[in-house]
This record gives C-alpha cells, sequence and structure tokens, in this order.
C-alpha cells in the first residue's frame, strides 16, 4: 500500500478505475519477490506509519525497503523488502522502466 500510494502519488501508475492522466500511468509493475520480519504487534486500529526507500533501481526491476512504525514510535514494528518488475501491459514481460519513472523513484534511492 505504502509503495502503490507512492506511485500513484507520483503519477507512474493509475489508480484503478481513476481518472488520473500521465504519461507514466501505462507502467504495470509486478511483485515478483517480497519479505516481511515483525518485531511487534500491529493491530487495527492503530496509526501505522511507513519508512519507505528504494535499495535498487534496475533495468527494469525496483526493489523497496519498507519500515512500519505503530504509533509515532521510532522503533520499526516490521521491516521487509519487495521487488517490482515492470511489464508491457499486454505480453506481461519485463521492459525498462522509463526514464521520467526513473527520475521519480531515484529521489528514494540513496546514492
Amino acid at each position: 500500500t505504502a509503495v502503490n500510494g507512492f506511485l500513484v502519488r507520483e503519477g507512474i501508475l493509475r489508480r484503478p478505475g481513476g481518472s488520473e492522466e500521465s504519461a507514466e500511468a501505462t507502467n504495470i509493475f509486478l511483485v515478483v519477490s517480497s519479505s516481511c520480519d515483525y518485531f511487534a504487534e500491529l493491530a487495527f486500529p492503530q496509526t501505522i506509519a511507513a519508512g519507505l526507500r528504494i535499495a535498487n533501481l534496475g533495468t527494469s526491476s525496483v526493489r523497496y525497503d519498507i519500515a512500519l512504525f505503530a504509533d509515532d514510535t521510532e522503533t520499526a514494528a516490521a521491516q521487509g523488502h519487495f521487488t517490482h518488475v515492470n511489464v508491457h501491459p499486454q505480453t506481461r514481460r519485463p521492459e525498462p522502466i522509463s526514464q521520467a519513472a526513473r527520475t521519480i523513484l531515484s529521489r528514494l534511492h540513496p546514492m
């Protein structure tokens, strides 16, 4: 949710059923790998904040690192990662991430 929210806000993805128009909104990112470790309980209706960074920005893939924080705590209750691969909408074959999307994504990639 944190990653897709960022991608929609930045115009890289179009929200399903949404009316946002963007040159990048035709991208489709598939999750191909994910992992999460939990250190403390998270439960509804807690307020949960997500910290997000890009650990690796490849030609057609992006690996995100995510940490979840409950109720304004400074210690992560969970942390994990997942990898998106940019694919063609019809063929579902990997495609290079556009330069416009790379520019936006690189803001979350520490150099």
